[in-house]
């Protein structure tokens, strides 16, 4: 159930006062919209993080071309291998709709459009030439192992598949194999690539997941072949709580996060929106911002419509601020709001490079749905404001104009 805030210190006429000003408001904000390149690779803006050697660095200034780019569309094939030690209960097809047209649709809602993944389903099981449980399959799998098991689906998909045709390989698991261990999904990255079919096959999403499977876990993976990283927090020996970095904010944390849609910062990497929808904000002339609600659908005329607000504090470090609400990939959303997460690009992949503000630390919110409920009310509501003492950042909610945006105020705090 959605969270509803009722403004702290702001009786109704105040609110009143707020709901008067806002239309000349918005058009006080149109006028201060800087427009940019077409794509992130681009970039030029001043908040634009630049790449690191951090792996799946968050830095927006260019593309690692190591990773194919999600700005059209791409062809994944879906191949399922079997093993001599168990029988599928089950069927490709009926598996593939696990995924399929499910994982698709995440994409094209994220990404506004822009970017289709066109999964090719193969109708028939592989046959593995070992056991299940001869390939060690685990979450921290023996490298040696898993390049073995690599091999061996290529080698036995290779008849009747033409890998030099497809963008995103996947390979899934008989669910029902002894050995197949579903903590073990991931995608695995080759140092050597293998040739197959006139092409360098570099990066596998290997799937072992029961029937049904964890929610969004393909897509989840799927972004990390778009050089997205782990937003989650992994305890030492596997003990204490996975989420306390972002919640359930962006999939990347956590494929059961009640708010999946990739974070703005997320978006603006992968090219989906364009630098003309990205407001660096200059702390030395406060100004008010409109942001439009991140999992929105774009309408005509709306790519200079600013969905993330950008203050740059570091040479790799920024404090972004977005508008989450309950639509599209969010539509189980626990609070609407405006969200403030702070990025590092000098940050590897699962140890912290976003983390999420929480903008009410003294409560929590949907006990038993959320994946963190401490960070389900992060989001700041009309007439709420944090100040952010690392950076020196205070961020108001003014209120909202007449088509909907969040009205925000962002300023040096006192």
């Amino acid at each position: 159930m959605l969270r509803r805030h009722t403004p702290r210190g702001v009786d109704s006429r105040q609110l009143r006062r707020v709901a008067a000003v806002l239309t000349s408001l918005t058009a006080l904000i149109a006028t201060s919209i800087v427009a940019g390149p077409a794509t992130a690779s681009e970039a030029s803006l001043s908040c634009a993080l630049g790449r690191t050697d951090a792996h799946h660095s968050e830095g927006v200034d260019g593309w690692n071309d190591a990773y194919p780019r999600p700005n059209r569309t791409l062809d994944a094939v879906m191949i399922f291998l079997s093993f001599p030690d168990a029988h599928p209960t089950t069927t490709p097809q009926r598996l593939s709709g696990d995924y399929f047209p499910a994982t698709s649709r995440f994409f094209d809602r994220a990404s506004y459009g822009t970017f289709t993944l066109r999964p090719h389903i193969q109708k028939h099981w592989v046959r593995m030439p070992h056991p299940s449980t001869a390939y060690g399959i685990q979450r921290d799998w023996d490298s040696g192992r898993r390049a073995g098991y690599l091999r061996d689906a290529v080698a036995a998909a290779h008849r009747s598949v033409d890998f030099s045709r497809y963008d995103l390989i996947y390979l899934v698991a008989d669910p029902s194999a002894p050995g197949v261990d579903s903590d073990a999904t991931k995608v695995v990255n080759l140092d050597e690539p293998m040739h197959v079919d006139g092409v360098e096959l570099r990066r596998f999403v290997t799937v072992f997941e029961h029937s049904p499977p964890d929610r969004n876990v393909l897509a989840h993976e799927t972004g990390h072949v778009f050089d997205l990283p782990d937003l989650y927090h992994r305890p030492e020996e596997g003990k204490g709580n996975w989420d306390t970095y972002v919640g359930d904010w962006d999939l990347m944390g956590s494929q059961f996060g009640l708010a999946p849609d990739p974070f703005a910062w997320h978006k603006w990497r992968l090219g989906w929106i364009a630098d003309s929808q990205v407001d660096c904000v200059e702390l030395s002339h406060p100004t008010v911002h409109a942001l439009r609600t991140l999992s929105a659908p774009d309408e005509p005329g709306e790519r200079r419509r600013t969905r993330l607000l950008v203050v740059r504090t570091g040479r790799d470090t920024a404090l972004a601020m977005e508008a989450r609400g309950a639509v599209g990939n969010d539509r189980n959303i626990c609070t609407e709001g405006i969200l403030v997460y702070r990025v590092r690009s000098g940050t590897a992949s699962g140890s912290g490079p976003v983390r999420v503000l929480d903008g009410h630390p003294g409560t929590s919110a949907c006990w038993g749905a959320s994946v963190y409920p401490p960070l389900a009310d992060a989001p700041l509501g009309v007439g709420e404001s944090m100040n952010d003492t690392e950076d020196g950042v205070r961020i108001q909610v003014q209120g909202r104009a007449a088509g909907g945006d969040w009205v925000v105020k962002v300023s040096h705090s006192s």
